[in-house]
């Protein structure tokens, strides 16, 4: 039995989390049209996440505060683990999707890939080497700390691999855009899919 469109079109949830170091709600729908309303104490983060957004064609509210006179760390991580739980959340019992996705994606000089598998194994790998330690005020530490976290509290199987590129901005801009497509594709509802894609029967 495959997804109805009712169930698809409800795949959405929401989280509110907080904590001595950050106050965040955030709400997310895998079937959306690519919106976003983004309001956190990180700009860059922000504008990654709009990217993550438009291109897989998501619809994302985040509404986050942290303690960023220390850093930005708190902030970056519990969007993150706020991402995934709705993310896991929203798929349910994964009944009909496509499981897997591998996609590219070059911005300008830069080349980034994201692989993901829908597994209820959470595994993350990532391959990057960054010309700069930082994006503005931005620590580029953080692209790790933010991906762990989603794949973790997702429970999925992700892994990240920047091939090149000269410039950071680029570099992590191509990241967000192959996550948001290929989470799109991986998500996606195939009509040929009987159940979920496991010779388990479950995942």
């Amino acid at each position: 039995m495959t997804a109805s469109n009712e169930e698809v079109k409800g795949r959405s949830a929401s989280v509110n989390r907080k904590t001595n170091e950050t106050d965040i709600k955030l709400q997310f729908a895998v079937d959306g049209t690519g919106k976003s309303s983004l309001e956190t104490d990180v700009p860059f983060l922000n504008h990654m996440l709009d990217l993550f957004t438009k291109h897989g064609q998501f619809d994302l509210s985040v509404e986050a505060h942290g303690d960023i006179e220390i850093d930005d760390h708190h902030t970056v991580e519990d969007i993150g683990i706020c991402l995934g739980q709705t993310l896991r959340e929203a798929l349910g019992d994964k009944r009909g999707i496509k499981r897997y996705a591998s996609v590219f994606v070059p911005m300008d000089e830069a080349l980034a890939q994201v692989v993901i598998d829908v597994s209820n194994r959470p595994h993350f790998e990532y391959r990057a080497e960054y010309p700069s330690d930082r994006v503005g005020s931005f620590d580029v530490q953080l692209v790790h700390e933010f991906l762990w976290k989603l794949a973790l509290e997702a429970r999925i199987t992700l892994h990240v691999i920047v091939h090149y590129g000269q410039n950071t901005h680029h570099m992590v801009e191509a990241v967000f855009k192959a996550l948001g497509r290929a989470l799109d594709e991986a998500t996606s509802i195939d009509p040929r899919v009987s159940g979920v894609p496991s010779t388990k029967g479950v995942l």
